[in-house]
């Protein structure tokens, strides 16, 4: 039974939380639950983003963004915002442990500068599961 909670929260839930995720579960292994969404959810997820975590071992193909719910905040031990601003839904007034990590938006860059953010994420990612685990 897992007993942390990881949620990560970004605008289109198609890039930075959703390779934050993957890292996530990567990482932590089954001794945690990991859920990425957004606060207006994509139709997929970015092929640059896809195409970089590939280069990691990691397949995002088939991966459906969602909308962040109170239900999948619920319970959460840590949550990290992406990109969120004053003018999206980000869930503060409800957690315990809020972490916003100041992160550029992959969608649209060119791949050098996904690599950059993806292997930011990835190492961001480590250092927060050691704090928890």
């Amino acid at each position: 039974m897992t007993n942390k909670k990881f949620v990560f929260v970004c605008v289109q839930n198609a890039g930075r939380s959703q390779m934050a995720a993957a890292f996530a579960r990567q990482y932590g292994g089954d001794e945690i639950e990991v859920v990425s969404a957004g606060t207006k959810p994509a139709k997929k997820v970015h092929p640059e983003v896809v195409n970089v975590m590939k280069e990691k071992g990691i397949d995002l193909v088939g991966v459906k963004p969602q909308l962040v719910t109170n239900a999948l905040l619920k319970g959460a031990t840590v949550i990290v915002t992406m990109g969120c601003g004053a003018d999206d839904f980000c869930p503060v007034y409800l957690l315990r442990t809020v972490e916003d990590w100041h992160l550029e938006d992959p969608h649209g860059q060119p791949l050098d500068k996904v690599r950059e953010i993806r292997d930011e994420i990835e190492r961001r990612v480590q250092e927060l599961l050691s704090r928890y685990l």
